[in-house]
């Protein structure tokens, strides 16, 4: 069993940033996969950013050279830096864990909406 907990999200207007954080209840060192998910009213959950196993963050086309994922191991945390948010950022952000051989895993969210 994992646990994650989404953190950071809020009220931002449009050119302004945010930073999310995820806590897991186990350690992240060797998982499968890490990283964000978001889900915006009337489409389908999508992939913002990850982390596969020994290898570092990609990113969806919409949001690269905007949003910066990070992790700390030591921590079991994930990060996701969001800057120069967009309108159609808006979106509830979730938080996903994949543990090879057992399933995926996803925190509550946390909702991020810009707007001025």
């Amino acid at each position: 069993q994992v646990h994650l907990v989404e953190s950071g999200g809020g009220l931002v207007q449009p050119g302004g940033s945010l930073r999310l954080s995820c806590a897991s209840s186990r350690s992240i060192f060797n998982i499968a996969f890490i990283g964000w998910y978001r889900q915006a009213p009337g489409k389908e959950r999508e992939l913002v950013a990850g982390f596969p196993r020994g290898g570092g963050p990609s990113y969806a086309d919409s949001v690269k050279d905007r949003f910066t994922a990070s992790r700390d191991n030591a921590m079991n945390a994930v990060y996701l830096q969001m800057n120069s948010l967009k309108p159609e950022d808006t979106a509830v952000y979730y938080c996903k864990a994949r543990v090879e051989l057992v399933g995926d895993y996803w925190g509550r969210g946390t909702q991020v909406t810009v707007s001025s």
